[in-house]
């Protein structure tokens, strides 16, 4: 990340790093045991982003659905990047 964030906008961070992890994983690392953490730490950034600047649920889901098709070369479906576009997304009206 390179800077330093405010204690809250910090929260927010770790907190989109774990719905990343646990909830969006889309290649589903999270049911291995040991699995690696820091697996989607290079799409982070972008998703904090999104978030810090209020974008609506369709253009994070829009990034993630990128990401896994474009990046990744999966075909996961759009409803569960909406779906946690959309926790993304309340997690930062409730911040």
């Amino acid at each position: 990340m390179g800077q330093k964030l405010p204690p809250d906008q910090l929260a927010l961070y770790q907190r989109i790093d774990e719905i990343l992890g646990k909830d969006w994983d889309p290649i589903g690392v999270s049911k291995i045991d040991g699995w690696p953490h820091d697996e989607y730490h290079m799409y982070l950034p972008q998703v904090f982003q999104l978030a810090l600047k209020s974008a609506s649920t369709a253009a994070i889901a829009d990034y993630l659905n990128e990401v896994t098709t474009k990046r990744m070369g999966l075909n996961t479906p759009m409803d569960h990047h909406l779906k946690v576009a959309e926790m993304i997304h309340k997690l930062k009206l409730s911040a």
